[in-house]
């Protein structure tokens, strides 16, 4: 089944990109998103403590503000997440992505090792796991779902990645 063709504004660097590749590929304002998602949580909590004081022990407050700082470091991951899989999708500027994704992968063919790394999965478990993860970060507010697993079903041209124009200058 052919992936889902969707209009972007900009270039589409990988249509279901790695766990690692998304992380690897976060800016700092990615991270950013994310510390300051772990901080309202408990930051929020706090002042309506301050504000209607629920009369409850420290220790309770405590694990409340711990709980709260937790659940925002979570939701601050998948934000950062989300923003990066939104650059790679090209629903977002991603000149400097482009870049790194030619560079990256480039020298993976040069060097003989398969563009999107080594799998054990046969072409048929392949393609489920490109199924079940495709467009997954839409729905990481429901279901935390990443692609973890190497596989061929990326919806772009590899070629770019093989020909002589791609080849840096020695």
């Amino acid at each position: 089944m052919p992936l889902k063709q969707t209009s972007q504004p900009y270039p589409l660097i990988d249509s279901d990109p790695h766990f690692s590749r998304v992380v690897r590929y976060m800016r700092p304002s990615d991270y950013a998103t994310w510390a300051g998602a772990t901080a309202v949580g408990p930051g929020l909590l706090y002042l309506y403590e301050r504000v209607d004081p629920t009369k409850s022990s420290k220790a309770s407050l405590r694990s409340a503000l711990r709980l709260t700082g937790f659940l925002g470091f979570c939701a601050g991951f998948m934000l950062a997440y989300q923003q990066s899989t939104f650059r790679f999708w090209g629903w977002k500027p991603n000149q400097s992505e482009i870049a790194k994704d030619q560079a990256e992968l480039s020298a993976r063919a040069a060097a003989g090792q398969p563009i999107y790394g080594e799998t054990e999965l046969t072409p048929y478990l392949q393609g489920a796991a490109a199924r079940n993860s495709t467009w997954s970060q839409l729905k990481l507010h429901a279901i935390p779902w990443f692609n973890v697993a190497n596989h061929n079903v990326h919806g772009v041209d590899t070629s770019k990645y093989t020909s002589e124009s791609s080849k840096q200058p020695s």
